[in-house]
């Protein structure tokens, strides 16, 4: 059973809502973010990426980045930027991209959830990536990116879930990537231990994306249990922040791959070798994204290929290796142009769908050789992964519209 908790949230000051919230920290790299904040000086990633207020030669990860996340979260709390709720609450959350919708509750989930597998993961974490948001929850004694949760359809939830956007809400703003963003707050006690109750009927919770952010806030709660061994579980840092959104509303798109060499072979030597693992069709200058399972897409020398895994090769009855990331990672990845190991290859990349195939073509053009379209995962598939207690291989979904950063902050 999953339990999730309300919380009091910091959370910015109505007018400024829209200046404050942002893409997640690592949608951008340190440049990037410089950027961003140099056009909305509000932007949280003055505190997610706190590293931007130093010069470049000062690391991501000095301890002076953190104190200085710290030290402007406690600042924009003292100016009321923000604003600290005074009762425990849920919040819904809606985004709505290209006229479709996808609701969320706002919570806070369970560190036990998490160590005992109630939290079902599909991804391995980094342990650097780890360290850096440890290293952020702990100094800044607060959490302040969302774990994107998911669930199994729930019509009692739902119901609950719709009624209370029938009311006014507390902020409601669309950004400038046209992301329309509404939030109410849900306060009422007899709704908030509905909410509490539909969920403890739910077997088990999805992490869709926020790994990392996951694992680091589980880790820093477990270290504050060894700090405080008087703890009786139900303090903050036995919690981190969350939004959980019904499975069925959500889109993953694909994770999309480039690759910097032919290893060693000739553009006929490798036609041929694919060959051997999938069906080719020449479309010419046509891009091509894949209609189903199985399917791929290959611009190579400015010629677009689709692909077909051929039978003997599919793996349908295995939640991973029947993956069609799995499936391309095997066949042609590793065995054709020698990426053993892609988490630690440099000479492939990985390019989120919402950047469409104009993009695979620049890259295959720039500074990439071969690029390759995918299907997007299934968000059945994710949670078959998840209940096999298994793991995807990396960048295999990705996941829009992204949750904004600095519109909740669970303090710990």
């Amino acid at each position: 059973m999953a339990r999730i908790k309300s919380f009091k949230a910091v959370r910015p000051r109505r007018d400024l809502a829209e200046k404050i919230a942002a893409l997640p920290y690592d949608v951008y790299n340190r440049e990037e973010a410089k950027v961003e904040i140099a056009k909305e000086p509000h932007s949280f990633l003055r505190i997610d990426r706190a590293e931007t207020n130093f010069p470049d030669h000062v690391s991501t990860y000095d301890t002076a980045v953190y104190e200085k996340a710290k030290n402007l979260l406690e600042e924009m709390l003292t100016n009321g930027e923000f604003v600290s709720e005074e009762k425990e609450c849920f919040y819904i959350y809606e985004l709505i991209m290209e006229g479709r919708s996808q609701t969320g509750l706002v919570a806070c989930a369970s560190v036990d959830d998490y160590v005992n597998g109630v939290i079902k993961r599909h991804e391995n974490t980094r342990t650097d990536k780890e360290l850096d948001r440890i290293n952020h929850i702990d100094r800044c004694n607060a959490q302040t990116g969302p774990i994107f949760l998911t669930y199994r359809k729930s019509e009692r939830v739902k119901e609950l879930i719709n009624s209370k956007k029938l009311e006014d809400k507390l902020y409601g703003f669309t950004t400038d990537d046209g992301i329309t963003h509404n939030i109410w707050k849900l306060d009422e006690e007899a709704a908030v231990n509905n909410i509490k109750e539909e969920f403890e009927q739910i077997p088990a919770v999805y992490i869709a994306d926020g790994h990392h952010r996951a694992a680091s806030a589980v880790k820093v709660g477990l270290k504050r249990r060894e700090e405080q061994p008087e703890y009786t579980g139900k303090e903050e840092f036995n919690f981190f922040l969350s939004v959980l959104f019904p499975a069925e509303e959500l889109l993953i798109m694909p994770y999309n791959r480039v690759v910097k060499d032919l290893n060693g072979h000739t553009e006929e030597e490798f036609l041929k070798k694919t060959a051997e693992y999938f069906k080719l069709e020449e479309l010419g200058s046509k891009a091509y994204a894949p209609k189903e399972k199985g399917e791929y897409g290959m611009y190579l020398e400015n010629k677009w290929y689709r692909l077909v895994i051929k039978n003997e090769y599919r793996k349908d009855d295995e939640p991973v290796a029947g993956l069609d990331v799995s499936l391309l990672q095997e066949n042609l990845l590793e065995n054709i142009l020698g990426i053993n190991d892609p988490r630690s290859d440099k000479r492939i990349d990985f390019v989120g769908g919402i950047r469409g195939l104009a993009e695979l073509e620049r890259r295959a053009s720039e500074d990439m050789r071969v690029a390759f379209s995918l299907y997007p995962t299934g968000i059945k598939e994710l949670m078959a992964v998840s209940d096999a207690g298994a793991l995807m291989p990396p960048k295999s979904t990705w996941f829009e519209p992204k949750l904004r950063s600095g519109l909740f902050i669970h303090q710990i």
